[in-house]
């Protein structure tokens, strides 16, 4: 291990980050960042217990002379819980009592934290490593100091709840004693980790440590942020996707209004800047609205009459992890009823073949018969709970930023550029996330709060309304799959077919499930460019594929006389036994593992009358999920009795709050596989708002949801987006047991259920 300080600036670390795309170079980022300045303590009250004073162990610790400890969370919050869990994997190899640990978001700083993004389901998966290390190294040093003043060797000295102990000479003190000259102290080159069965806060279930904070109403939100003097400032964009500003005719007299400080457009971007990977914006081009109050400004914004046009095609230049790529935006305003047309047309098509085993074409061409479905999905909305919101202030060659994003490291070099300043004068807070779910890693709108306060040179709170989120893009996309499966005079199952596409990209998942138990498989996928713009949605993909194929398997199942989990166990045998090709990116024992556990569970084959089950699993962000439905119809509408989860992820950091990250991921999935639905006509947004934007109510929540984890030794992997793919083939699958009726195309509830 290395003592030295980072030579990297900011610039590069973000570039090196990218191309080392997470594992051990984000994990021990820590070790090359430990000379930062001292922290100042946070907003947490401890009372009578806040210490006299601090000492800097490492860049995510500091002890208290008092022995209360500090763990600064790296990754920013947004409501999975990584402010508690974080601090629970470093206080594990710190060997701290819990009760003396104050949880801290950590201040941006890509030397130090490396990349602070939350998203992928890669959190603790990415930070479990570095996390562990840092705990148990400034455990190392703390020994290492207790044993210089004790004048004993540091192999003698044990540690206990944030105490230190030499049994030899029965004394003890506390890590607050000995804390000033262990943070003088080199990091040690060695600093062995616990072993699983000696932990004692991992895989215990802790409280949120801003529980209390949120329950009472605590300004811990962006939506919250305030500074004195600070202007509002809202945006108008144009009412349709392809279309640009040509002209404000009421400029002067929305001016004039009172409270009303100025009225002017912004371009988001210059022309011809290349963007990163993150960088999309359906409307770069908008009309700013800025004054001394919210109710003003929205009253302005309102009054505003503003002359749009058709924006011409274009192609953009786009730099993102995956290296530099080009993306076509078409003209034209588009119409849901026009996709819908052209996806059939595609679907109908040759396409691109992504992966092939066997002789799949002579497999159709002497079947017995073939069955063959397809599937498909709208565009959806994020509608996160907090709108889209920044803070920002720009003083000469200065910016500040504070708001809720999930990627600060990818909008900070945009930032730079657009404003032709180092990225080293830009600093940026990141403040606790009103939800996410991938809308807030297209952090835009903290460059457009940026622009609009230098342009009005005053500290900005920038708002986005219901209206502005809803209609500004970065949907989940619309997709289309059909599955074909060719079974022989035998009955057994001897080749497997899907067809894969949508606006604007493909959900393909090649060499994922079935892939790799069959032996004659072809997947093939398509895309229409558009100019809707589109993005990262809660298991981005998956969310589609895992419905489409789990509804699929299920029918495919039925036509072949078999149970529904017996007829996927199967598969997953042959998987495991005589696996196909060499690229299945799934281990089909884990697989295997939760449809066992959640068969278990839930009764499979014994369920009350009355009830209708539907089984779906699925593998994603390196985890495995498995849900049984239990659902009855009611008048007409679907309603949701159970679901049994059974997950597998890893070591479970913090039991009860990964059981609430899958019970959210659920009643998400049926909302959404319910009702979720976003149209066009003309290129404009078809709901606006909640009124015609159908949200799940609590009323239609499941009754109960009962979680169950594999026991597992393997590292975290992901959790925030696993259990929810799976929900939506569940739903498809319960439906039809129901009623006898397949649906396939979501929302489910287009008409009213038989039953």
């Amino acid at each position: 291990m290395s003592t030295s300080a980072n030579s990297q600036n900011r610039r590069n670390f973000l570039k090196t980050t990218a191309l080392g795309g997470g594992g051990l170079l984000l994990g021990f980022n820590w070790l090359t960042g430990c000379t930062g300045k001292a922290s100042q303590p946070g907003s947490v009250d401890l009372g009578p217990e806040l210490p006299e004073s601090w000492h800097d162990i490492n860049a995510y610790l500091k002890i208290g002379n008092n022995g209360t400890v500090t763990i600064y969370t790296p990754n920013p919050e947004f409501g999975q819980g990584v402010m508690t869990a974080m601090p629970m994997i470093l206080a594990e190899e710190l060997d701290v009592d819990w009760k003396d640990v104050i949880s801290e978001q950590a201040p941006f700083n890509a030397e130090k934290f490396g990349f602070q993004f939350t998203g992928g389901s890669r959190g603790i998966m990415s930070r479990w490593a570095g996390l562990r290390q840092a705990g148990a190294t400034a455990r190392q040093m703390l020994i290492a100091a207790a044993a210089q003043e004790w004048e004993v060797p540091a192999e003698e000295i044990t540690t206990k709840a944030g105490r230190l102990y030499h049994a030899g000479s029965d004394r003890a003190m506390g890590y607050g004693d000995v804390a000033t000259v262990a943070a003088e102290l080199p990091m040690p080159e060695e600093a062995p980790l616990k072993d699983l069965k000696d932990f004692s806060i991992i895989g215990k279930s802790k409280k949120n440590v801003q529980g209390r904070e949120i329950v009472t109403g605590k300004p811990l939100f962006g939506i919250d942020y305030h500074k004195e003097g600070m202007l509002t400032a809202m945006i108008v964009h144009p009412p349709s996707f392809g279309q640009r500003l040509e002209r404000i005719r009421n400029l002067d007299e929305v001016k004039a209004m009172p409270g009303i400080k100025d009225v002017f457009a912004i371009k988001t971007y210059k022309d011809g800047q290349e963007k990163g990977g993150f960088d999309t914006n359906a409307f770069p081009e908008l009309v700013a609205v800025v004054g001394d109050a919210t109710w003003r400004v929205m009253k302005a914004k309102k009054a505003l009459l503003v002359d749009w046009q058709e924006q011409e095609a274009f192609e953009e230049s786009i730099n993102g992890f995956r290296g530099k790529t080009s993306r076509k935006v078409p003209a034209g305003l588009e119409n849901s009823a026009e996709h819908s047309k052209r996806m059939e047309e595609m679907a109908a098509q040759p396409a691109r073949e992504v992966r092939k085993d066997g002789n799949p074409e002579l497999a159709f061409r002497t079947a017995d018969r073939v069955l063959e479905r397809s599937y498909s999905a709208p565009f959806l909305a994020h509608n996160c709970m907090e709108p889209m919101n920044a803070f920002a202030h720009v003083e000469g060659d200065q910016v500040w930023i504070a708001g809720p994003l999930q990627a600060p490291g990818l909008i900070e070099p945009t930032i730079a550029a657009r404003m032709d300043l180092p990225v080293e004068n830009i600093d940026i807070e990141m403040t606790r996330m009103g939800g996410g779910f991938g809308r807030r890693a297209y952090s835009h709108y903290m460059l457009e709060a940026a622009l609009i306060s230098k342009e009005v040179a005053a500290p900005v709170k920038l708002i986005y309304s219901r209206e502005d989120d809803m209609t500004n893009g970065i949907y989940r996309p619309t997709y289309q799959a059909t599955y074909r499966a060719a079974i022989d005079a035998n009955g057994e199952l001897t080749a497997l077919h899907v067809k894969a596409g949508g606006i604007p990209e493909s959900p393909l998942f090649a060499n994922r499930f079935p892939a790799g138990s069959i032996d004659n498989y072809l997947a093939e996928e398509w895309s229409i460019d558009s100019n809707i713009t589109i993005g990262a949605f809660r298991a981005p993909r998956s969310n589609f594929m895992a419905g489409a194929e789990q509804a699929f398997l299920d029918e495919l199942a039925e036509e072949l006389g078999k149970d529904p989990i017996d007829f996927r166990l199967e598969l997953l045998q042959k998987a495991k036994d005589k696996p196909v090709g060499e690229r299945n990116d799934y281990d089909p024992e884990r697989y295997a593992g939760v449809l066992k556990l959640v068969r278990d569970k839930s009764g499979w084959g014994q369920g009350d009358e009355g009830i209708s089950r539907g089984v779906s699993a699925y593998f994603c962000h390196n985890s495995y999920a498995a849900h049984v439905l239990d659902l009855t119809v009611e008048n007409g509408k679907p309603v949701v009795q159970k679901v049994t989860c059974a997950i597998d992820c890893g070591v479970v950091v913090n039991p009860d709050a990964a059981a609430n990250m899958a019970e959210g991921g659920i009643v998400d999935g049926v909302g959404n596989a319910f009702f979720g639905e976003m149209t066009f006509t003309d290129g404009k947004p078809d709901k606006q708002n909640f009124d015609s934007y159908r949200m799940i109510r609590m009323s239609e929540a499941p009754k109960v949801i009962d979680v169950h984890f594999v026991a597992s030794e393997v590292d975290p992997t992901g959790l925030g987006e696993p259990p929810f793919p799976p929900v939506f083939g569940a739903v498809a699958n319960a439906i039809y047991r129901a009623t006898g009726e397949r649906r396939y195309k979501q929302p489910f509830m287009g008409k009213p259920l038989k039953g």
